[in-house]
């Protein structure tokens, strides 16, 4: 099992933030060589599915996912979003979670607020075809892919 943690703190309200970090298509975007498609209609919450498409043309592989946890952040509430790995090649989990900074300094008693909020994104990232020796490495690669999307995702302008 491959766990690790990317925490980033930003300017956007939790509400702004939640919505960037669970637009599954903006992420294909922040990763090279990766697609992504929503397979289930609209609006996401439990039950969505999506698949990440990494690769050049035939050469690559399908990451399905499906959301099992979607608690967006209300009011004195953290967001927290679920999701399981179903693919042939890359299994596990991802959890990202969206804490209100709030304008106290950290209570998050108010998720619209202006005064920003974390992220919190944890990931258990199984690759099958590697052995487990290789768990410090991915952990390392992972962080740095994943951090860099998370990166993107809070600094893009968004559309319209």
């Amino acid at each position: 099992m491959t766990v690790f943690r990317i925490t980033r703190a930003t300017a956007l309200p939790a509400q702004a933030c939640w919505l960037r970090v669970t637009d599954w298509s903006a992420h294909a975007a922040q990763m090279p060589l990766t697609s992504a498609r929503v397979t289930t209609p609209a609006p996401a919450g439990v039950g969505t599915v999506f698949v990440v498409r990494s690769g050049i043309g035939r050469c690559g592989f399908d990451d399905p996912m499906e959301v099992v946890r979607w608690e967006p952040p209300q009011a004195g509430r953290a967001g927290v979003c679920r999701l399981v790995k179903r693919g042939r090649v890359i299994t596990g989990w991802a959890e990202v979670e969206v804490i209100p900074a709030g304008p106290d300094g950290g209570s998050g008693t108010d998720s619209d607020s202006g005064s920003g909020s974390v992220v919190v994104w944890t990931e258990d990232l199984r690759i099958r075809p590697l052995p487990r020796l290789l768990d410090p490495l991915v952990a390392r690669v992972g962080r740095r892919v994943f951090g860099r999307a998370l990166d993107g995702l809070l600094a893009r302008v968004p559309a319209g």
